[in-house]
């Protein structure tokens, strides 16, 4: 049996030791043209603020692959015949498979703005290897940087900016900073944070076309409120879409809508083809561009894979993540009624939603670090409000000289 494996993220490489730790005799290809081994995306920063090096990104040895006998294959697919079970690449080579995962991850959405055709290098995303090259390459001649995208990867290339002290202008199209995530008072905290650090921040404002010289140089970005912000690059972090556009157009294409759609149990429209990861459209529409929902993909693809009853239900969303120096962790979704207390004078705050009976829903925590796996218990078992204050203490994180104290948050145990 041939297993081969496109896509080298967090869903195909799980899914390979998945598939080797089932099947000792199995032949194991993964496929992946960004990179010749598995990286862990979240750490792009670190190696364009020199606080790692490439090498560090990878989360495995090396040699765990060749203990496994999974053979790693750096090439970029470009074709899919289901009919024949066989994948074509760039170079013009071939491969044949008996199960195929398509792992193909995320890529970032394209730049929409008037202008952009006329400008040459100057616009840049940070996704992916390849990007953090071009930021390395422009950082020395630049001086001035637009960063256009209110999210998580937004943030983080302004921080990365700001550690080489270039001047950033950080475009949020939102009246307060990450809507999506956080209610107006935290957005407020974050955006105060952000200012502290030098961050020329604009919120409500958008890109109405970029400019360019005669040599296609990026000079400047006009915006819908009528600044122009002189810069030498500008950073697109305006989101991912799964990365499919070669499979919507190859010779035996699966069924896609935003993602591959899949059935519950990874199997794809093709005969014995599966998806899974940030490309993996699930079948309520779905599309968990999620690190963890990842790595749970491609366990249970893999699993699938090999003959068992699979039924994936999504979890519980989570997520935790550093604003600059503010500690970030969300469980659970939102509710018609929430609590909030910050503490006065730092960037502390907790966020508890709940219906209106005080059964709580979801959590919102900035400036300390807690134990997701608390939250999502108390919102598992059906917790009311007052149950989980009384008991909040116990999902917290003894760090040292970090423990924010409850007390002061007005917050009784």
């Amino acid at each position: 049996m041939h297993y081969v494996i496109i896509g080298n993220g967090v869903a195909g490489i799980t899914a390979a030791f998945m598939l080797r730790k089932r099947d000792p005799h199995a032949q194991i290809t993964v496929i992946g043209g960004e990179s010749d081994y598995f990286i862990s995306r979240t750490a792009l920063m670190y190696v364009l603020m020199d606080r790692m090096n490439r090498r560090d990104l990878e989360p495995f040895e090396r040699r765990k692959y060749t203990e496994n006998n999974i053979t790693l294959l750096r090439a970029w697919v470009t074709a899919l015949n289901a009919s024949t079970r066989t994948l074509r690449f760039a170079d013009g080579a071939s491969l044949t498979y008996d199960k195929l995962l398509l792992a193909t991850g995320s890529a970032p959405n394209p730049a929409p703005w008037p202008g952009v055709a006329h400008t040459g290098t100057g616009i840049l995303n940070f996704v992916s290897l390849q990007d953090l090259a071009k930021w390395e390459y422009h950082l020395p001649a630049t001086r001035r940087v637009v960063v256009v995208g209110g999210g998580l990867i937004g943030v983080e290339l302004v921080e990365c900016l700001r550690h080489h002290g270039i001047e950033v202008d950080f475009l949020v199209r939102e009246s307060w900073y990450w809507p999506m995530a956080l209610a107006p008072e935290e957005g407020e905290i974050i955006a105060n944070h952000l200012r502290r650090h030098g961050v020329q921040l604009h919120l409500g404002d958008e890109i109405a076309e970029v400019v360019a010289n005669p040599a296609r140089q990026l000079t400047a970005v006009r915006t819908t409120q009528g600044r122009e912000l002189p810069c030498q690059a500008l950073g697109a972090c305006i989101g991912v879409r799964p990365a499919i556009d070669w499979l919507r157009n190859t010779q035996t294409p699966p069924a896609c809508n935003r993602g591959v759609q899949v059935q519950a149990d990874f199997r794809t429209s093709l005969p014995n083809v599966w998806a899974a990861g940030d490309c993996a459209e699930l079948p309520t529409g779905q599309v968990e561009q999620l690190w963890y929902s990842a790595k749970r993909h491609g366990e249970l693809a893999a699993l699938s894979m090999l003959g068992d009853a699979v039924n994936y239900t999504p979890p519980l969303f989570y997520n935790s993540a550093k604003l600059f120096d503010i500690e970030y962790t969300t469980v659970g979704v939102g509710g018609p009624e929430s609590y909030f207390r910050r503490l006065p004078g730092k960037d502390v705050s907790i966020r508890i939603m709940h219906e209106t009976d005080g059964t709580v829903t979801g959590f919102n925590m900035l400036g300390s670090r807690w134990d997701h796996a608390w939250f999502e218990t108390w919102i598992a078992e059906r917790r009311t409000l007052p149950h989980v204050l009384k008991n909040l203490a116990q999902a917290q994180f003894d760090v040292e000289f970090g423990r924010v104290s409850l007390k002061a948050l007005g917050v009784g145990a």
